[in-house]
């Protein structure tokens, strides 16, 4: 829990408490719609409603503990490509808060930020803290109260705000309200979302590895190498770096497909096949006349030291095996059907994939809020006058990268401002 003066500490039992604008999440989105429209409407009453006992948990560990920030892409045109959900509706939002924004925002609270060369953009500490003690600073400032282990279970409107019932028995009144609650696995989370009118499109998991159980290429953990990848039977592809591991594969490669297919993956119960172009800067045709020059000129060389070939030792050596050639045997003994077999593997080798694995600690989730409900300019539900959306509980998500933070922090600040405008 953050270290926050005894004011912010949550009360007991039941009781009303009022604000002038309540928030409902201690997230990313959340916190940082706070401080914005604190710094707007200064000595207007703020109260953060955070179901757990921490604030901010996912800038904590984002980025292996580093805070992936944003990314460096200023291009709104090209930034909104990273969002399989929400690209077009975030088009304009990015016009009036991107990543440059963002670098800008905490610049001037002194927190720099530097760029790797993947385009992530980290605090120059490399510790998430460093973000967090920004958040907390600005949060003792404007003196935002925060109540923990708030868990919402019914909002009403009330004609000129609303009513918050926690599941402790106390009731929050306020004027506006900002629902930042984050994502959540089961749409039961959103009930009171729901019961106010709004729909939902179903979470389903984002951002996850392909489990291969008991493929021999799982003997390659660790090798990395860049690849074209695409589903069997549906049309999504990726390109990237790709990672084997023990349990599959994972990179970016892995890790954006499965969020651009991630609806599609569900329905599937994730069983699917996928195949991979281990070298896709290379044209089948000229790949083939490589081979035939060889057979020509390195016949007496063996076949793993005469394929010269932008790829590991290691993965070039299984899919040589796996084609059924000996590494150790002499090119000019190996047959027609086991070339044409290399070949294939080369441009088009498949996986059934059976299952999947969390990335890391950075689930996301994809579905939420239907984005047709909100009013993007605003992020004011067109369904409840007064009550706005910001961050993961919204029907958006990106790829990995630090893109949805960058959608948390705008969305965020697009909502700040308007609230703040019609205080």
């Amino acid at each position: 829990m953050l270290d926050l003066p005894a004011r912010h500490s949550p009360s007991e039992g039941g009781g009303l408490e009022q604000a002038d604008v309540a928030i409902v999440g201690g997230g990313a989105a959340g916190i940082f719609a706070a401080i914005c429209y604190a710094e707007k409407q200064p000595g207007r009453s703020i109260c953060v409603l955070e179901k757990s006992s921490n604030l901010l948990s996912k800038v904590k560990i984002s980025g292996g503990g580093r805070c992936n920030v944003t990314h460096a892409c200023f291009d709104p045109h090209e930034l909104v490509r990273s969002y399989p959900r929400g690209h077009k509706e975030l088009l304009g939002a990015f016009h009036r808060f991107q990543p440059e924004d963002t670098v800008r925002w905490f610049a001037r609270r002194n927190v720099k930020l530097k760029t790797e060369e993947d385009g992530r953009m980290f605090p120059v500490t490399d510790r998430s803290q460093t973000i967090i003690d920004c958040f907390e600073t600005e949060l003792r400032n404007h003196q935002v109260h925060i109540r923990y282990r708030a868990d919402v279970k019914e909002v009403t409107p009330t004609g000129d705000g609303f009513n918050l019932r926690l599941a402790d028995g106390v009731h929050i009144r306020c004027r506006q309200l900002l629902i930042a609650a984050g994502g959540h696995p089961t749409t039961s989370s959103y009930d009171y979302i729901t019961r106010l009118g709004h729909s939902l499109h179903a979470p389903v998991p984002s951002l996850f590895t392909f489990n291969l159980p008991g493929d021999p290429i799982l003997e390659l953990q660790g090798v990395s190498s860049m690849v074209h990848i695409e589903l069997m039977d549906a049309p999504f592809t990726s390109s990237g770096p790709l990672l084997i591991t023990h349990w599959g594969m994972s990179g970016p490669a892995v890790l954006k497909l499965s969020a651009w297919a991630a609806r599609y993956l569900h329905e599937k119960n994730y069983t699917f096949s996928f195949r991979i172009d281990w070298l896709p800067g290379t044209d089948a045709k000229e790949l083939e006349a490589y081979v035939q020059t060889l057979f020509q000129h390195a016949g007496g060389r063996n076949a793993g030291q005469a394929l010269e070939l932008d790829l590991p030792k290691k993965l070039k050596h299984h899919l040589l095996l796996k084609a059924g050639i000996d590494p150790e045997r002499r090119w000019a003994e190996i047959g027609k059907k086991q070339k044409l077999s290399l070949l294939h593997l080369l441009k088009s080798d498949t996986y059934t994939s059976k299952g999947k694995t969390t990335f890391k600690q950075e689930f996301v989730q994809c579905g939420g809020v239907a984005l047709n409900e909100i009013d993007m300019t605003r992020m004011e539900s067109k369904v409840v006058p007064g009550l706005y959306f910001a961050g993961e509980v919204l029907d958006i998500d990106a790829v990995t990268g630090g893109f949805n933070f960058q959608a948390a922090w705008t969305t965020a600040w697009i909502a700040a401002e308007s609230m703040a405008s019609d205080a």
